[in-house]
């Protein structure tokens, strides 16, 4: 992440299509072994993992929220929150590794696929609609949560995040023959 003041962003917009892209042939490529095959790094199936991967870009979509209140407080009480936060990072790590084990159930392939497609075409509007002073705001994130979290950070950051978290885990998958796929 950056914290630049400007943001490019038909770069964003590029980024997520090429997610966008990447998640479509990975899911449509795989076959059902492929998908419940064991990740590398991780507990979690191929499955699983790709279903993470989009959650990356839904959690996106809370983050705007909290830093358009927290944006508008002084930068103290982001700091308290992200505290509180990092306190919790043994339950978060719970639910965060629970959640995709019973996603996968209720969406399977086909339903995450479009929920992908969703979610980035949702975030594309909405970065649309931001003004460049908006992209400005921050706040303070729990960094014991992920690793792609800075202490503190824009909105304009919070836009590039899910990709970044999408490249990071994409390298963890073990599709096509037990070789990671991309």
């Amino acid at each position: 992440m950056t914290n630049e003041t400007h943001m490019d962003r038909q770069a964003v917009y590029d980024d997520y299509e090429r997610a966008r892209r990447t998640f479509h042939r990975l899911l449509d490529t795989a076959s059902k072994d492929d998908l419940a095959r064991p990740t590398r790094g991780t507990k979690w199936t191929n499955e699983q993992l790709l279903w993470h991967m989009l959650f990356g870009y839904m959690v996106v979509r809370a983050l705007l929220i909290l830093v358009r209140v927290f944006g508008r407080l002084p930068r103290s009480t982001s700091k308290v929150f992200a505290r509180v936060l990092n306190a919790a990072t043994v339950p978060f790590d719970l639910v965060n590794h629970a959640g995709p084990c019973g996603a996968v159930k209720v969406y399977g392939p086909r339903r995450t696929a479009a929920a992908f497609d969703r979610v980035t075409g949702s975030l594309e509007r909405r970065l649309a609609g931001e003004s460049e002073d908006d992209l400005t705001r921050g706040m303070h994130y729990p960094v014991r949560w992920d690793p792609f979290f800075q202490d503190y950070m824009t909105l304009a950051d919070i836009y590039r995040y899910p990709t970044q978290h999408f490249d990071f885990h994409r390298r963890q998958l073990t599709l096509g023959s037990g070789n990671t796929v991309g």
